[in-house]
């Protein structure tokens, strides 16, 4: 980025520690954790937890020796998120807490000698230079000009500062570059979403389709172990990937399909269901709207002409529906996670939900449940002030049936538009590494370069801290309290996350940072607790417990106040859509000007030398969080290149061999990778884990390690329907030779 306002400023000694070593890293790499170099300690005490290393958020308990130093992190056997199972990056959540290049005290950003750095400072100076700028931009431009980015359980509180501050611009980025085309396309199918943990019945399912979900190395902890259950009982698994994944070699049929051609397959799903009339005929006739007008759509999308696109013989097309006929209404066409791919996912969910309702799984056993949660009450406050402007006023009319705030949207909103009489003037940043998580990396450096403050609420110094006016250090998930996790399940089902340890360093906890700041800002009124455990103790005994059961329990399950996990045989079931129904034919999309049923759109091809790359995750690893992390790095310190033996043939490429990508617009990768040959991946692709290829000198098991998919995604396509962020048009070759590149931050 080049800039002489905002230079990226390397974080000294003063804001955080040095590299991590001595016995709190533990070597995962052999299987010694618990070998006879570590003494078996005497535990001395349990305390309740829910994990952040990734969104699962599996409660667990905290286990300390004698000296009150964490030992241990294992999974509660009451939480149906892990059942007492956690994953490797669940039990090594403590080499967050051990990490010595954590962010250590607030952080100012200054300037001296000519040259901008970070001092050293104060929690109240950091609020103070915070409170001023903010109370600053409410009078000039608005209060509605600042703007949160989260991901994580902090985002509850500082959102709430936010809004009595008087702003609603508050984003998780997932549902953008995650999760949003699916919620829209289920909403619009069946008016409700497929929420998280998802609602799918896989323990009792008999057919699991995976169309892209990587269950296994996602490593959703829940789904995970259901799958292994579901394996156990003889369900069938289709799995369709460009890529030989986990889930593919558990799978009956694996079906390597063509990138990007993936609505063609599912139309001729939906053509060869319909027309060989395998679909659930009473529940269809009963419970959908638009079954006709879908049989006529679909007509010309045979097996034979999704080979042609899809590179998948009508013989497996016909087969595989087979497979799910036999087993509906126990199958599940999985909804998936990362969805945002070509700029058509909605149309593409919508081709996954279509196909679950003419199968009949839709609130059936195997199918989709209906899941139930605890309405946890807000502490008491004064109403929030109405905002004049939302994302929505920077728009222009574009993404309408999101159902939540596009990020992409508020960083177009943030850089300066003569046409528009409203931009975003301050970004508070929390638990997000936008850097790496945002496509199209220049115009985040554009957007970043218009703003008048950046706070940055972080663990670690992740890049986006180096561009903050102030940095504020947050302690880990084992040093504090937040709000009761009340995820959606089969179901009700509480749980408490409490400190097992103290906040180390200078560091605080989020619910702190928010009140402190509501505090700079005037906002009193909105904070009238003592802590935050008067509120957890107020909010748990609205819903029959207390924090002393819950300090004790950790967890708690409440029953369901209606026996309706499954539709009840013979019931009338109203859905919340339009009609009443399922709409096959989607009458919001309709109303909107989009296609109400899907469409299959092709998209570009990679050009000879180029390759589509493709991108995922890994079982050690949640997304560029963890790469640092001392207790995992030792499983997978880098990611690889998964290169065909043919494309390597051509290239003349060795297993082992450190390349560099150059993307289709001349974007060139700032680290190497090293070449993996395989054949589980087609020749047209290629395969990188996300997450690796850090800037930040600081992160010093991470720091160049891998290469970063994130600067190599330019070319992104938008969704009109709600604005997820299609990234997987972007197409590299490989070089062999080092290219010149700027020298790494």
């Amino acid at each position: 980025m080049k800039t002489n306002r905002r230079n990226f400023i390397k974080i000294s000694g003063a804001g955080i520690g040095t590299a991590a070593i001595g016995s709190s890293v533990f070597s995962w790499a052999n299987g010694d954790l618990l070998n006879s170099a570590i003494p078996t300690p005497t535990f001395t005490s349990k305390t309740p937890t829910y994990c952040e290393v990734c969104f699962w958020k599996c409660a667990g308990w905290v286990t300390k020796d004698e000296n009150g130093e964490i030992w241990k992190l294992e999974g509660h056997k009451d939480d149906p998120h892990c059942n007492g199972r956690l994953c490797p990056r669940g039990t090594a959540g403590v080499g967050m807490y051990h990490d010595e290049d954590r962010l250590k005290t607030p952080l100012i950003r200054v300037e001296q000698n000519g040259k901008q750095v970070f001092k050293k400072a104060s929690w109240s100076e950091a609020f103070k230079v915070i409170g001023d700028k903010m109370k600053t931009i409410a009078k000039e431009y608005g209060p509605d000009s600042m703007a949160l980015f989260t991901h994580g359980s902090g985002g509850k509180f500082l959102g709430h500062t936010l809004k009595a501050y008087g702003s609603y611009n508050i984003t998780a980025p997932s549902f953008a570059q995650c999760r949003g085309p699916r919620e829209v396309a289920f909403i619009s199918t069946f008016g409700e979403g497929v929420y998280s943990p998802e609602r799918t019945d896989i323990r009792d399912t008999r057919c699991l389709v995976l169309i892209g979900s990587h269950i296994g190395e996602n490593m959703h902890n829940g789904q995970v172990q259901e799958m292994s259950e579901a394996i156990d009982k003889g369900a069938t698994i289709i799995t369709v990937d460009p890529r030989f994944s986990t889930a593919a070699s558990k799978s009956k049929f694996w079906l390597p399909i063509k990138p990007s051609t993936d609505i063609a397959l599912l139309l001729a799903w939906i053509h060869v269901i319909i027309n060989e009339e395998w679909y659930d005929k009473e529940y269809v006739e009963k419970n959908t709207f638009g079954f006709d007008q879908l049989k006529d759509h679909v007509q010309t999308f045979t097996p034979e002409w999704a080979y042609g696109i899809t590179t998948i013989e009508p013989k497996v097309i016909r087969e595989t529906a087979k497979e799910m006929a036999n087993a509906s209404p126990a199958v599940i066409v999985h909804p998936g996670r990362h969805v945002t791919w070509y700029g058509d996912d909605t149309q593409r969910l919508r081709a996954v939900a279509i196909l679950n309702a003419l199968l009949g799984s839709w609130g059936r056993r195997g199918g989709f449940y209906n899941p139930d949660k605890v309405s946890i009450p807000d502490f008491p406050h004064p109403p929030y002030p109405n905002p004049k402007h939302t994302w929505k006023d920077a728009a222009d009319g574009k993404f309408d049936l999101a159902t939540e705030v596009v990020s992409n949207a508020l960083v177009d909103a943030t850089i300066p538009n003569e046409n528009r009489d409203w931009n975003i003037k301050g970004w508070i940043v929390n638990g997000t590494n936008l850097i790496h998580t945002l496509p199209d990396q220049e115009r985040t450096f554009k957007a970043i370069e218009a703003l008048d403050l950046l706070v940055v609420i972080d663990t670690m110094p992740m890049e986006i801290t180096g561009y903050a006016d102030v940095v504020l250090p947050e302690c880990t998930y084992l040093e504090r309290y937040d709000s009761i996790r009340n995820s959606p399940h089969r179901e009700p089902v509480i749980s408490l996350r409490m400190p097992a340890v103290k906040p180390k360093y200078d560091s605080k906890p989020d619910w702190w940072i928010a009140q402190q700041l509501g505090f700079e800002l005037g906002l009193d009124e909105y904070f009238q607790y003592k802590d935050i455990e008067e509120v957890l103790d107020w909010q748990l005994k609205k819903v029959g417990s207390s924090l002393a059961e819950m300090q004790k329990i950790g967890v708690k399950k409440l029953k369901r106040e209606y026996d309706d996990l499954y539709f009840l045989e013979g019931q009338e079931n109203l859905f919340n859509t339009n009609t009443g129904k399922i709409e096959l034919y989607a009458t919001d999309l309709a109303n909107a000007g989009f296609p109400p049923m899907p469409v299959y759109t092709e998209h570009a091809q990679p050009q000879p030398g180029f390759y589509r790359l493709n991108y995922g995750r890994a079982p050690a690893h949640t997304f560029s969080r963890t790469s640092n992390n001392p207790n995992l790095v030792d499983i997978m310190p880098e990611n690889e290149l998964w290169v065909n033996p043919k494309v390597a043939k051509q290239w003349a490429l060795k297993n082992g061999q450190y390349v560099w990508l150059k993307n289709q617009d001349e974007k060139v990768s700032t680290f190497s990778i090293k070449v993996r040959i395989t054949e589980r991946i087609r020749w047209d692709s290629v395969y990188m884990a996300h997450g690796f290829g850090h800037t930040q000198k600081k992160l010093s098991r991470a720091f160049g390690k891998g290469a970063s998919d994130t600067e190599l995604i330019s070319n992104v396509m938008y969704d009109p329907a709600m604005g997820g962020t299609g990234m997987r048009g972007n197409f590299v070759t490989i070089l062999t030779e080092k290219p010149e590149t700027v020298e790494a931050s």
